[in-house]
């Protein structure tokens, strides 16, 4: 299926009109429209917008050989975790570790809950060391004494 074509069909079965989903995404009916008859598909954050509201991966609405709407959505919640706490380039550093860890396993021999455990401590060491590192290196805010005190 199609991105446009995968995008109705997941509106429909939640029982969402254009103009339901247009609400809960803050993208305009003329556009959710423009992108299920043509295909055309969103920018980004628009993306991402329409995966959250209709509770898919976005790689299930990219992917036109994908059949499972939920596959890789752990990988989409950790990517926009990493774009709330850090900003765009955390997400960006996510996205890429993802990208990188997942060409480990071409052609690898692990069953897929294996790589899911790998993928999920890969996820948790990332956002502790980001943590780590915002609390070690992010400029400490200083108390000012004022004159009274000293």
């Amino acid at each position: 299926m199609t991105f446009g074509e995968k995008l109705k069909t997941v509106r429909l079965s939640l029982n969402l009109s254009q103009s339901e989903l247009s609400e809960k995404t803050g993208i305009s009916e003329r556009s959710l429209y423009t992108y299920e008859q043509t295909g055309i598909l969103p920018r980004s954050n628009n993306l991402r917008k329409l995966a959250d509201a209709l509770n898919v991966s976005v790689s299930y609405l990219l992917d036109e050989e994908e059949t499972d709407p939920n596959k890789n959505i752990d990988h989409d919640i950790f990517i926009a975790n990493s774009k709330n706490q850090y900003g765009h380039k955390g997400a960006r550093e996510a996205t890429e570790l993802l990208s990188r860890a997942s060409a480990l396993f071409a052609g690898g021999e692990l069953d897929d809950e294996a790589k899911e455990l790998f993928f999920q401590s890969l996820m948790e060491v990332y956002l502790d060391s980001k943590q780590e590192a915002r609390n070690k290196f992010s400029p400490k805010k200083r108390v000012r004494k004022h004159k009274s005190d000293l």
